[in-house]
């Protein structure tokens, strides 16, 4: 049915309120906190999308725009990668055998805010689409995913992703050391023991004093003294 009549204004911003894009930024950080209380309200995390969504929207000459679009991108992909995770097909040796989640704003974040680390936090996402689930055994996986990480921190050298990129690249391939192992190939279980050492030293090297590069350096003692870090044989 159709209302007519007045309504207030207060409290109501537009788009030429003074500081309208940090109040709403403002409120879009409030519901997020909210939605990762225990107990927060419930829809609190769409609400947090749509604002941030909002901000980028409405003022997209702000200082804030470039992190708003990320973050109202950021929710909407862990929101789906949660739904894909609770699925069978999530345990898929190939990815694109299981939900895919969908890429388009984390696609726009890359485009329109190229150069910043928002594209670079935006591309580290999308390489969840590209993971295996399960590995089932298959070198393929962590061979493949290591290519992933590796290209991401050489093409992404200052991203505040770039030092877990080396890391989850050198674990991978200190997962493939026993993995060749178990396979009878001494050689290639070599080549990934060096490999992942190459790796978890660049990491030390250009991130140092972050926490990948200490998790780096725990991965580095281990490969060194031959302690397995993936499979049964894990202590």
């Amino acid at each position: 049915r159709d209302v007519s009549g007045w309504m207030l204004d207060k409290g109501l911003v537009r788009k030429n309120t003074p500081n309208g894009d940090q109040i709403v930024f403002g409120e879009a950080a409030d519901s997020e906190a909210e939605a990762s209380r225990r107990g927060g309200r419930k829809g609190a995390d769409k609400d947090a999308l749509r604002l941030y969504y909002r901000v980028a929207e409405y003022f997209p000459n702000s200082p804030v725009a470039g992190e708003a679009a990320y973050r109202s991108a950021d929710i909407g992909w862990q929101l789906d990668l949660q739904d894909m995770r609770s699925r069978p097909s999530a345990k898929e040796k190939d990815p694109y055998m299981r939900h895919q989640m969908d890429e388009e704003q984390m696609r726009h974040v890359e485009s329109k805010y190229k150069g910043t680390k928002w594209a670079d936090l935006a591309a580290f996402d999308l390489i969840d689409n590209k993971l295996c689930g399960d590995w089932q055994a298959d070198t393929k996986c962590p061979e493949k995913e290591t290519s992933i990480y590796e290209k991401y921190a050489s093409e992404h050298p200052q991203s505040p992703k770039a030092a877990e990129a080396l890391y989850d690249a050198a674990w991978r391939q200190s997962a493939l050391i026993e993995m060749y192992r178990e396979a009878e190939n001494q050689k290639k279980s070599d080549e990934s023991r060096a490999h992942a050492i190459s790796l978890a030293q660049r990491a030390l090297q250009q991130y140092a004093n972050s926490d990948f590069a200490y998790r780096a350096q725990l991965l580095l003692y281990l490969l060194q003294q031959g302690i397995p870090t993936y499979g049964n044989a894990t202590e």
